[in-house]
């Protein structure tokens, strides 16, 4: 399970990189990119990161990738 949550949190990491400097949500982006950072690194080392935690960053990374996708497309 650690696995895919390591998985999915760098997938996010990925797309959140590419999000403008121009955008208005850049800044949030950078913030949940720091966390997200942080928990891969903590799940690397093999302690566990709370799951509800984990959940919520994987949330608010989608969410912040759906609103970008939205400003781009106005």
């Amino acid at each position: 399970m650690s696995q895919d949550l390591i998985r999915t949190l760098l997938f996010l990491l990925s797309r959140l990189e590419r999000i403008s400097a121009d955008s208005v949500l850049a800044h949030r982006a950078s913030g949940i990119r720091g966390a997200m950072l942080r928990m891969v690194e903590t799940l690397e080392k093999g302690k566990a990161g709370s799951n509800p935690e984990v959940q919520k960053l994987i949330e608010n990374g989608y969410s912040v990738l759906e609103k970008a996708a939205e400003e781009k497309v106005r």
